[in-house]
């Protein structure tokens, strides 16, 4: 089967180098990254020629998501199966329903792991999915697929997947920036609950600002967390005054 991949980021990367031993994989990056394609024997290629893919997937900001969809709707064929992994769901669905034709299968995900956290295996982690309009047999040997290769599927709809999200990795985010304007360190002289304070640090200050921007942009339910957040810090700080 054929797969054709859009970004070679961070995320990109990490998911081709497992699925490059199941697929061929024709990848294409805005920026020239012919070698680091190559190396992982996977193909150097352009949007234009993913019309003999059977799947794309693009790993692209979700700031970006429309465009590319605007861009990749010119070359697809029919039956061709597109599968989003932004970790938000609502937006990338409604662009994609809007902007594809019936003809095309429609994959919404979230991959709840990351370069850092996924970087020895993929076993133990999770995937949010959405099957929005796609052939009940490719979709179950997607998911036995994924299994296979230790990641659970958590089969959700955009709406419940957006209100959790919010409610867990946004305000995860929320958190672990903070502490990354704080410029928090490791001191000799800590505990374990600081040293699991610098854990939440550590699962944000590899990521660019660009994903936090567009997780809370991009998510109706982002926006009243945190100001449940802030009210609830302001209500403890207020406590401590005298």
């Amino acid at each position: 089967m054929k797969v054709g991949i859009i970004g070679f980021g961070r995320l990109g990367k990490l998911c081709a180098s497992h699925m490059v031993k199941d697929f061929d994989l024709y990848i294409y990056d805005k920026v020239d990254k012919k070698e680091e394609i190559k190396k992982i024997k996977a193909k150097p290629t352009q949007i234009k020629e993913f019309g003999i893919c059977d799947i794309v997937i693009p790993f692209v900001p979700i700031s970006e998501f429309e465009n590319t969809v605007l861009e990749l709707k010119k070359y697809l064929k029919p039956g061709t199966l597109v599968i989003d992994v932004c970790s938000v769901k609502e937006h990338p669905v409604k662009v994609m329903k809007e902007h594809f034709s019936e003809e095309i299968q429609i994959l919404a995900t979230h991959p709840m792991f990351g370069p850092d956290s996924a970087k020895d295996t993929l076993f133990g982690t999770k995937v949010a999915i959405h099957p929005e309009r796609i052939n009940i047999d490719l979709y179950n040997s997607i998911k036995s697929y994924l299994q296979r290769n230790g990641v659970k599927t958590i089969e959700t709809t955009p709406e419940k997947h957006d209100k959790e999200i919010a409610n867990t990795l946004v305000l995860t985010h929320v958190i672990g920036r903070t502490l990354v304007d704080m410029n928090v360190e490791d001191h000799e002289i800590d505990t374990k609950g600081y040293r699991r304070l610098l854990k939440i640090l550590q699962t944000v200050e590899n990521d660019s600002w660009q994903l936090f921007d567009d997780m809370n942009s991009y998510n109706q339910y982002a926006e009243p967390i945190r100001e449940s957040f802030k009210k609830s810090l302001n209500n403890i700080l207020k406590r401590l005054e005298h």
